[in-house]
């Protein structure tokens, strides 16, 4: 029963060994497969790395001989700077010493110069008999008499040639603008004549004891001047508005016929607020006329007060509408502001209506008067500088010779025998005060004064300056309307006689 059991276990064991036998062999065998691919993996590693190392070591030669060639370069560049620098150190020391040798020839020729010069000026002071000084003055005043004679030929050349070119553009602005406008010219004194339509009328006017005309006087203002003129009474006042209520009260009393003290009152009342009405009428027709807009009401009853208002016996409203035009269209001709022009045109006598009222000139008053009632600046400023010679802007210009134009129409305006009289007087007197005159006459009604110079004191280029210096002259002394024309004559005549 034992070999049964030991057979068995043989075979176990037989199998079991066979096993493990064939487990080791097939371990050994998936061992040595490993190793092989380890070995084989090994390899190839090995080899990218000899070979990156190879490619590495060529890329760090490339560089560092590409390296080496930039210093190289580098160095020569450096080298060759060197070499330059020297060179030009060089050439900087060559050339110094050649200027202090330059700076000391200079400097003994300018000795040499110097003592040649002593030499020659007191040479000539013994052949001369100067000195230094009067050799000077002589020498100063013949450059002055040059350089007098050299400015009055440039003043003349200056002046024909500024007269070609501005006359034909000034020439055509003005008399375009005059042209296009046309206006009647209002002559006014200071009295208004109501004619009446009998002579016992007067009487009526006067009332008993006088009580009728001191009424009348006390409640308007004006005189009343009851003479033998038949049919008429004449009314005196310097205020041109007082006047006109006067007139339109006695007007109205004269139709009504009942003339007492309480009814004067009432009269003269009504008269104030129908003139007052016409005032008004005659600011919205002038601002109308002219086209300027949007001027509050007071500047609007300011301007129809100019109605009644005369300057040179030209009505002050109708030559403010006048200078408006004839500044829009100047203005439109040049390029300027048309509505700046216009308005200060329009109100550029504003200020009169108020002078005898505000201390000032009546452009200053004019011009306060605007930028009190909201008028823009350019406009206020052009009334302020309608009278001054330092304009800032061109609208102001423009406006100053549209009331140069509108005064300066024949007929616009009358002066008075003694004005006239005495500006006659004065142009000749401001002629006659310049050396070489020999005489001088006031023609045309005082806008032309013509000069006769002295031929062997003046000559035809100094004619020209003194021509100049005369209208200077007469601008900064003399007031006068419009423009006045200076006309210097020099002439020369050779008498012999036969025998």
């Amino acid at each position: 029963m034992s070999n049964p059991i030991t057979r068995a276990l043989g075979a176990i064991w037989a199998l079991v060994t066979g096993g493990l036998a064939r487990r080791v062999e097939a371990a050994d065998e998936e061992a040595r497969k490993v190793i092989n691919e380890a070995q084989e993996r090994q390899s190839q590693l090995l080899k990218e790395a000899r070979d990156e190392a190879n490619r590495t070591r060529a890329a760090a030669n490339s560089e560092y001989r590409e390296r080496r060639n930039e210093v190289q370069r580098l160095e020569r560049r450096v080298t060759q700077k060197e070499d330059n620098l020297d060179r030009k150190v060089e050439n900087v020391d060559r050339r110094e010493t050649q200027l202090r040798q330059q700076e000391a020839d200079r400097d003994r020729a300018l000795k040499e110069i110097e003592e040649t010069r002593e030499q020659q000026v007191a040479e000539l002071q013994r052949i001369s008999g100067l000195t230094e000084q009067e050799a000077l003055a002589q020498l100063f005043q013949k450059v002055e008499s040059q350089l007098e004679l050299e400015t009055a030929k440039k003043i003349h050349e200056i002046d024909e040639r500024v007269k070609d070119e501005a006359d034909m553009k000034a020439r055509k602005a003005i008399v375009l603008a005059i042209q296009r406008l046309t206006s009647d010219v209002v002559s006014e004194t200071t009295v208004s004549v109501v004619q009446l339509s009998s002579d016992d009328m007067k009487g009526r006017l006067i009332g008993r004891e006088g009580r009728n005309i001191r009424a009348l006087e006390q409640a308007t203002g004006v005189d009343l001047v009851i003479d033998d003129t038949p049919e008429a009474v004449t009314l005196s006042c310097f205020d041109p508005v007082r006047r006109e209520i006067a007139r339109v009260a006695v007007t109205k009393l004269l139709v009504d016929g009942r003339i007492h003290p309480a009814r004067i009152e009432d009269m003269v009342n009504k008269a104030r607020e129908e003139v007052q009405e016409s005032i008004r009428k005659a600011g919205q027709e002038a601002v109308i006329d002219s086209g300027v807009l949007g001027l509050s009401r007071e500047v609007i009853e300011l301007l129809g007060r100019l109605r009644y208002r005369t300057s040179y016996g030209q009505n002050v409203l109708k030559h403010s509408v006048e200078v408006a035009h004839l500044a829009g269209i100047m203005a439109a001709e040049v390029g300027a502001d048309i509505q700046v022009c216009k308005g200060g045109g329009l109100l550029h006598d504003l200020g009169k209506a108020l002078t005898h009222e505000v201390e000032g000139g009546h452009a200053e008053i004019g011009g306060e008067i605007a930028r009190k009632y909201g008028i823009s600046d350019a406009v206020a400023c052009a009334i302020e500088e309608h009278h001054v010679d330092d304009r800032i802007n061109v609208e102001a210009f423009i406006v100053a010779a549209a009331d140069a134009i509108s005064g300066a129409r024949p007929g616009a305006r009358r002066d008075t025998v003694e004005m006239y009289v005495k500006r006659l007087q004065g142009l000749e007197e401001c002629a006659n005060s310049f050396e070489g005159v020999a005489r001088s006459f006031a023609i045309q009604a005082g806008r032309e004064v013509r000069i006769m110079v002295q031929p062997d004191r003046i000559d035809d280029v100094m004619a020209s300056k003194l021509a100049f210096d005369v209208a200077k002259k007469i601008e900064e002394t003399l007031v006068y309307p419009g423009q006045i024309k200076v006309t210097v004559v020099r002439e020369t005549r050779s008498v012999e006689y036969a025998k």
